[in-house]
């Protein structure tokens, strides 16, 4: 069940968190310190790889079919808003802290926070009802056996065009919204707080962009805005990186402005076209491989390929290659391989 499967995972992720906050040093107990770390940090990888998806799907399938996009829009939306809340936690720590204190026990207090907070959302999950699609392929006895293997054997195509849209997501994501400030101060002449300002400004910017896209996208279609977002990075990632190679602070922000706005025509989309490309024996494995796949791969090597690259050639414009170069193969899988299942029940998707 998506309610279940929810629960869990968010019990997962803040139990992990919070204990992370409890961990003794590598003075106290040696090298169990860092491999009990390991272990913990591998529990959250675990949870947030259903998270996300799992949140997708039971939006989808509670959202009416003409306004799916706009419930599902909430998923990207909920992420941008952790990662600022993460950002302005740091921030007033290190307003109201020396370095000292935060090194030796203050950087435990933003990971303590997520025991509470886990329990509370824990509880709320546990109390709403299971989606309806799913009730109704339950009461049918239609649950798939194998779903893994069936995504495989079957709906290879699909799983594939989820992952080309993903893997845009993925890379994009974490090049705008995470590795810039690393950008800005390590290659330009921009200061860290300057380069972090501008980022959270833009950050805001798409928290408020988003909605917009996903709306937009139940008129015109998931394919046409991913298409469209495909062709934008691919127009707009060199004069982008040149205008942030000024380390002005009013272009950098225009800059990263305009970033946004091509991310959230993909991001605000994402979460509900992986519902929408596998029925509802499948939708939530289906969701998920496509997700995981794109951003292990894609997502979570993208700073580092960034910096590999220029560290490599000595170009600071290798990161927005990289993005056109992922935008242009993604636009071709998702060329051939798109489909628009806009306003259609989502029990009628095979």
């Amino acid at each position: 069940g998506r309610k279940q499967s929810l629960a869990i995972s968010v019990l997962l992720m803040s139990g992990a968190a919070f204990l992370i906050g409890c961990l003794p040093s590598y003075q106290a107990i040696g090298l169990a310190s860092p491999i009990l770390l390991l272990v913990l940090r591998s529990v959250q990888g675990f949870s947030v790889a259903g998270e996300y998806s799992g949140a997708a799907v039971f939006l989808a399938e509670y959202a009416p079919p003409e306004k799916r996009g706009h419930y599902c829009s909430l998923v990207p939306a909920s992420t941008a808003t952790g990662l600022l809340a993460g950002s302005t936690m740091a921030l007033v720590l290190k307003m109201v802290l020396p370095e000292a204190a935060i090194i030796e026990w203050g950087w435990r207090i933003p990971f303590l926070l997520a025991g509470p907070l886990g329990f509370i959302a824990h509880y709320i999950r546990t109390k709403l009802e299971d989606s309806p699609a799913f009730v109704k392929m339950e009461e049918g006895n239609k649950e798939a056996e194998h779903p893994t293997h069936l995504v495989f054997k079957k709906y290879r195509k699909r799983l594939l065009s989820s992952v080309a849209a993903t893997m845009v997501n993925a890379v994009g994501f974490y090049l705008v919204l995470t590795y810039l400030p690393t950008y800005l101060t390590s290659y330009t002449s921009m200061e860290a707080s300057q380069a972090q300002l501008a980022t959270d400004i833009a950050l805001i910017a798409y928290l408020l962009i988003i909605f917009g896209s996903g709306t937009l996208s139940d008129k015109v279609g998931r394919r046409r805005m991913l298409l469209t977002a495909c062709v934008a990075f691919i127009v707009l990632s060199i004069p982008c990186f040149l205008m942030l190679g000024t380390a002005s602070l009013p272009i950098v922000i225009v800059a990263e402005l305009i970033m946004c706005v091509t991310l959230s025509l993909n991001d605000a989309n994402i979460a509900c076209y992986q519902a929408e490309m596998f029925p509802t024996e499948v939708r939530y494995t289906g969701a998920a491989l496509g997700s995981n796949i794109a951003y292990v791969v894609f997502g979570g090597t993208a700073s580092f390929v960034a910096t590999a690259l220029i560290d490599a050639t000595g170009n600071g414009l290798m990161p927005a290659f990289y993005m056109m170069a992922i935008s242009a193969v993604a636009g071709v899988i998702l060329f051939f391989t798109a489909h628009d299942y806009n306003g259609i029940p989502l029990d009628e998707i095979r």
